[in-house]
């Protein structure tokens, strides 16, 4: 009884590791079988979909935050340029430079605003990678080694079912065994394929409804910015208004 045991166990690690190999090495399978598992095959699709763009995004968040402290310091430079030159000019010009240097100045300023929300989004995301897709990504590896596995017993079976005779009593008996293999790997493979379905939906769920939240914070920054700086731009362009430009001849 042991040594069959054994020789049972041995079997099936065999028969997993050939499954292994053919997924592995990108040989065709059993077209039946794929079909079968083509609604967990959409939602690991959207999975991955999930976690490769989560990744990107917290790229991407980093090189804004870069990019606005930089637009920030290049701004008020200018804003400093303007100003200086502007005190040193007598005419209606230099109180253009100045007034125009200050509200760069205060530009400057106000984008900066705009790393607090970018920074909670960070966080949020990140979190979100950290715990809800980690788990999901655990569940989907537990999903796959049963997959491995139940398709390695189908092989098993479809291996057996060939040199059936149903005449002899020891083979009866051996695709009976291989048999409840197979309905035990299923049984254990469909439950982690639900899981795994009821997850990905749950995390596209939660993942709308995180950026939804915290992207409102953002566009509420965002907006105010604009229309502090377009207020001040607004008054700049009306203090100047009817103000003749010089007019330059070029002498040939």
């Amino acid at each position: 009884s042991q040594e069959k045991s054994v020789v049972n166990k041995m079997q099936q690690k065999y028969w997993k590791t050939k499954q292994t190999l053919i997924k592995v090495t990108g040989k065709k399978e059993d077209e039946h079988v794929v079909a079968s598992d083509a609604d967990l095959d959409a939602k690991l699709e959207l999975f991955h979909s999930i976690q490769r763009t989560c990744m990107e995004l917290l790229k991407a968040i980093e090189l804004y935050q870069k990019r606005i402290c930089f637009l920030s310091q290049e701004e008020n430079e200018l804003g400093k340029f303007l100003r200086s030159q502007g005190s040193q000019d007598k005419t209606r010009a230099g109180k253009m430079m100045q007034a125009t240097g200050k509200a760069l100045c205060f530009s400057s300023q106000q984008r900066l605003a705009l790393r607090a929300p970018l920074s909670r989004l960070y966080q949020e995301v990140e979190t979100f990678r950290y715990r809800a897709i980690s788990d999901t990504w655990l569940t989907v590896n537990r999903m796959e080694q049963y997959r491995t596995e139940y398709r390695g017993a189908l092989l098993w079976m479809k291996d057996v079912s060939q040199e059936l005779d149903p005449d002899l009593y020891k083979q009866m008996e051996k695709f009976r065994k291989v048999q409840a293999q197979v309905r035990h790997a299923k049984l254990n493979f469909d439950k982690l394929k639900t899981d795994v379905c009821q997850k990905v939906d749950l995390l596209g769920a939660s993942r709308c409804n995180l950026l939804s939240h915290v992207l409102t914070t953002y566009q509420a920054t965002l907006l105010h910015f604009w229309e502090k700086t377009s207020h001040t731009m607004a008054a700049i362009h009306e203090s100047f208004k009817g103000y003749q430009p010089y007019e330059f001849t070029m002498l040939k």
